[in-house]
C-alpha cells in the first residue's frame, strides 16, 4: 500500500502508543527448544533501543502477541514496555479492549507485524509497519515496509521514521539523553 508522505506525517501526529508483535517482528521468527519447552528467544539490543527513544519522546510502548511466553514477559520488564497484552488470539479485539479503557481508538497506535494474525490490526491501527521478511499479505496492508528483518532492527527502524515523521531529531535525544 502506498501513502502519502503528508498521510504518513499526520498519522505519526497522532500516535500515543507503539505496539509490536514479537516472534518475527523482535525476533528472527525463530523459537529454541529442549524437553521442557520453549527455551530461548533471541532479541536485536538495537530494537531495544528503540524502546529507549520513544520513551525520551513520551510515545508509550506495548507488546502484543498470540504467546504466553515467560522469555517475553522478561523482555518486557527489561525494556519497560508500559503494557503487555499476550494469548491474543484475536489482536484487535484485544488492543481495543485495552484503548477503551485508556480513553484511546486505533488512530493512536503504531503498529508493526509480520505474519498472517497480524494483518488485521496492521488494516486497523494508525499507523502500520511490516518487517522486511513479512508475509507478503503483510506487507500489502502496511503503511510502511522496513528494510530491516524482524529481529535485525526493523522496529528500531519503524521508530526512526515515525519520530521522523513527526520532526523529532534523533541527534537531539542523543545529545539531550545520553
Amino acid at each position: 500500500m502506498e501513502t502519502s508522505l503528508d498521510i504518513l506525517k499526520a498519522k505519526a501526529k497522532k500516535i500515543i502508543y507503539f505496539f509490536s508483535d514479537i516472534d518475527g517482528t523482535l525476533t528472527d521468527g525463530c523459537v529454541y527448544y529442549s524437553t521442557e519447552g520453549e527455551l530461548l528467544k533471541k532479541f536485536s539490543l538495537r530494537d531495544g533501543t528503540g524502546y529507549f527513544l520513544l520513551r525520551q519522546v513520551g510515545i508509550k510502548t506495548g507488546f502484543i502477541t498470540t504467546e504466553c511466553s515467560p522469555i517475553v514477559a522478561q523482555r518486557a520488564k527489561k525494556l519497560k514496555i508500559d503494557k503487555y497484552i499476550y494469548g491474543a488470539h484475536k489482536k484487535v479485539e484485544a488492543l481495543r479492549s485495552f484503548l477503551d479503557v485508556e480513553g484511546l481508538s486505533m488512530e493512536n497506535v503504531a503498529f508493526i507485524g509480520d505474519e498472517l494474525n497480524d494483518v488485521n490490526l496492521l488494516k486497523t491501527c494508525g499507523l502500520s509497519f511490516a518487517v522486511a521478511d513479512a508475509d507478503i499479505r503483510a506487507k500489502e496492508v502496511s503503511d510502511i515496509v522496513c528494510s530491516h528483518n524482524g529481529g535485525h532492527g526493523a522496529f528500531r527502524e519503524a521508530v526512526e521514521t515515525l519520530l521522523t515523521l513527526r520532526g523529532i531529531s534523533i541527534d537531539n535525544i542523543i545529545n539531550e539523553s545520553l
